[in-house]
């Protein structure tokens, strides 16, 4: 019964994930700014987060500001520029690329690990982060050579890279991460570092007179965004992970590109294309390659 209430909860936490792009889309088409929707939709976490969490910041007090240079570093990265690049490459590119190019952040994790010598690599690993990057490259370039020749990429898409490239460094960030602290807890700080980071984003749409209407769509929208993509898919992933454990629950995160997908063709009537299947089959070959293991002779 545990693990079926561990993969009940991962499907629950991608679906939620999955509707971050869509809502990101909406936002777009009803004219509400990104950094806006950004900084506003992690101030309402961290609102609703404060009287479950504020004891325990108390209590590891020290903890947070012995560790505030990498906790500061987690909110940038997660918070302040992952979410801001999501929101901003959804202007200019489809709900299908954006959500699939997120297939590769496993691999990239493991390649940045690398990178950083936090942890060793080996050669299925590296092939699964050649074949992951090819996969990318097929969709930038929807499988035309002129399109890779002349460098003329959707910015939408080379924004989304950007996205997956910070998310894994958040990631390979809290692999660094040597002290302890509860979950919501941790997500609480994380999301006031981030806020930090947004508010100078937030203060530059705005001198651009991209300034965002409070009605009631944004109420919703918000709320929507706070509830589920933010603490509701955090919550469900951490309980499905301390019950099959890590390894087993990232392979759920390859449901985030199909939810997407199959919601954004019903929904905005985007088309699924071959360029979008012979990416995605690399992405994720790419990624079962790079979770396997080689066992000692």
């Amino acid at each position: 019964m545990q693990n079926i209430k561990a993969y009940i909860m991962l499907v629950c936490a991608s679906l939620f994930w999955a509707g971050n792009f869509m809502i990101g889309k909406y936002a777009f088409l009803t004219e509400i700014p990104p950094l806006s929707l950004v900084f506003y939709r992690w101030s309402l976490v961290w609102v609703l987060l404060l009287p479950f969490t504020l004891k325990e910041i108390i209590k590891y007090k020290d903890t947070i500001l012995n560790n505030m240079p990498l906790l500061f570093f987690l909110g940038l990265t997660s918070v302040g520029l992952f979410n801001s690049f999501t929101y901003l490459s959804l202007i200019h590119t489809q709900v299908i690329n954006a959500s699939l190019f997120n297939t590769a952040i496993p691999a990239v994790i493991i390649l940045l690990c690398f990178l950083f010598k936090i942890e060793r690599t080996n050669r299925f690993q590296i092939l699964g982060l050649i074949i992951s990057a090819c996969g990318i490259l097929a969709i930038i370039t929807k499988l035309k050579l002129d399109i890779l020749l002349s460098f003329n990429f959707n910015k939408g898409d080379l924004i989304m890279i950007g996205g997956v490239v910070t998310w894994g460094i958040y990631s390979t960030l809290l692999k660094k991460k040597k002290f302890t602290l509860p979950l919501l807890t941790l997500v609480h700080v994380i999301c006031t570092f981030g806020l930090i980071s947004v508010f100078p984003q937030f203060l530059y749409e705005i001198s651009n007179g991209q300034v965002i209407k409070f009605d009631l769509n944004l109420v919703y929208t918000l709320i929507f965004l706070a509830l589920f993509p933010s603490i509701g898919s955090y919550y469900c992933w951490a309980g499905a992970v301390s019950i099959i454990g890590a390894n087993r629950a990232g392979i759920s995160l390859s449901l985030i590109p199909l939810f997407s997908s199959l919601m954004a063709i019903a929904i905005y009537n985007e088309v699924f294309q071959f360029f979008h299947l012979i990416g995605a089959i690399l992405i994720i070959l790419g990624l079962f390659l790079s979770n396997k293991e080689i066992k000692n002779a």
